[in-house]
């Protein structure tokens, strides 16, 4: 898949997931932002861009701590959304920006803080967008990614990856915990810092805000259902104590470095 033919499905799945995405307890959860922002050391001097900004959560997050946040992102109904979210909190020190997260428009070190959120398993070639964001991050400033992750088994990462290209097809690949770590260590940055969280739904849930082709609803349900005997996704996934739901939670890594 080309460049461009993948940049409509992300434009075409993240139009349909703009509010059901946004507005998902698993992601708009303050006390999962809290560490983020603890990761990035946030004070009211800093300006932060966060790459991928989909509907602006990280960015309205970080504004009450910092001196200017910013968001860029390439699906312009999730920068709608964005901007709707920063409205209802009241925020002014916020801009938004349609671009190509590839190829940043901001000069060198422009920014003091930069993130990215669930974003990185959407990237074609993932190290030439860290590139982007080391390049714009000023030298003393953070920067902070946070991904799901895939198990090291590579059986089990190949069969995840599936699971979640099925469930949105502009999914590239999830990348090991290592392979997260390896971006800071290829750029220069050293071993960063790494926390844990997980992302935790019934799969219901997570069905009713994604959007598969037609009939592979059933067999995402499916591979989760057999996770549950042969733990074929590396995932924690398990029934409701009256084995009715099921549920799943996605390893979640906060990994944080400061450029030199």
């Amino acid at each position: 898949m080309d460049d461009t033919a993948h940049s409509t499905l992300i434009r075409d799945q993240f139009t349909r997931q703009a509010v059901p995405f946004s507005t998902a307890a698993p992601i708009a959860n303050e006390d999962a932002l809290r560490p983020v922002i603890a990761a990035a050391e946030a004070g009211p001097d800093d300006t932060l861009l966060d790459v991928a900004c989909g509907g602006g959560i990280v960015v309205c997050a970080f504004a009450p701590h910092v001196k200017h946040a910013t968001g860029i992102d390439m699906t312009p109904a999730m920068l709608e959304r964005a901007s709707r979210l920063a409205t209802e909190k009241g925020l002014a020190n916020v801009t938004w920006r349609e671009g190509d997260v590839g190829h940043l428009p901001y000069p060198d070190g422009a920014f003091t803080v930069v993130t990215t959120r669930f974003a990185v398993h959407h990237f074609p070639e993932p190290s030439d967008v860290f590139a982007e964001i080391v390049r714009v991050c000023a030298p003393g400033g953070r920067i902070v990614v946070i991904d799901t992750y895939a198990s090291p088994d590579p059986a089990k990462a190949a069969e995840f990856n599936r699971l979640e290209l099925l469930r949105d097809p502009s999914h590239r690949r999830c990348l090991g915990l290592d392979e997260l770590k390896g971006l800071f260590r290829a750029a220069g940055l050293g071993e960063p810092r790494v926390q844990f969280s997980a992302l935790r739904d019934t799969v219901a849930n997570l069905l009713a805000r994604s959007f598969p082709n037609p009939g592979d609803d059933a067999t995402i349900e499916a591979l989760f259902a057999a996770s549950l005997d042969d733990d074929r996704l590396g995932i924690e996934v398990r029934r409701d104590d009256d084995g009715d739901a099921l549920r799943y939670a996605y390893p979640v890594a906060i990994l944080a470095a400061r450029k030199a």
